[in-house]
C-alpha cells in the first residue's frame, strides 16, 4: 500500500505542471494529465471532455505562434481527501503571439489522483479573477 497522500507531494505535482506550462513544454505539460482528464476553461464555450480535446486546442495556439512568457502561482491551497487532492491557486500569466503580450489573472483548481505511477491531474478548472 502507498503512503498517505500529503500536501508536499501535491505541491510537487502542481509545480511540475506549472513549470511545464510556463515553458510551453507541450510533452511535459500534457504528461501531467490523465488521458481522461476534463477541462473547464472560461475561454472555451464548453467542457473539454478529455486530454485529446485540450491538446488539439493547444496545438492550434502553438501553431499560431503562441507561447507562455511568464506564469506565477500564488495563494496556494491544497486539500487532500484519501487518494485525491484539490490544488487551488491564483495565477498570473503572460503569453505572447506575434510580438503582442497579454497578461491574465485567473483562479485555477486542479484535481489530482494518485495512481500506481504517481500523482496525475484528472480535472482542471480555470476562471477569471475578479
Amino acid at each position: 500500500m502507498n503512503a498517505l497522500l500529503d500536501h508536499a507531494s501535491v505541491l510537487e505535482a502542481a509545480d511540475r505542471l506549472i513549470a511545464a506550462f510556463a515553458a510551453t513544454d507541450t510533452a511535459a505539460y500534457f504528461a501531467c494529465f490523465h488521458e481522461d482528464a476534463t477541462f473547464l476553461f472560461h475561454t472555451e464555450p464548453g467542457i473539454l471532455p478529455d486530454r485529446a480535446a485540450y491538446e488539439r486546442i493547444w496545438a492550434g495556439w502553438v501553431e499560431a505562434g503562441w507561447h507562455v512568457v511568464e506564469c506565477e502561482s500564488s495563494d496556494r491551497v491544497v486539500t487532500v481527501v484519501g487518494d485525491t487532492a484539490a490544488f487551488a491557486h491564483s495565477v498570473r500569466t503572460v503569453t505572447e503571439i506575434d510580438g503582442l503580450r497579454e497578461e491574465t489573472r485567473e483562479h485555477e483548481s486542479i484535481v489530482f489522483a494518485r495512481t500506481d505511477s504517481g500523482l496525475i491531474a484528472v480535472h482542471e478548472h480555470l476562471s477569471p479573477a475578479i
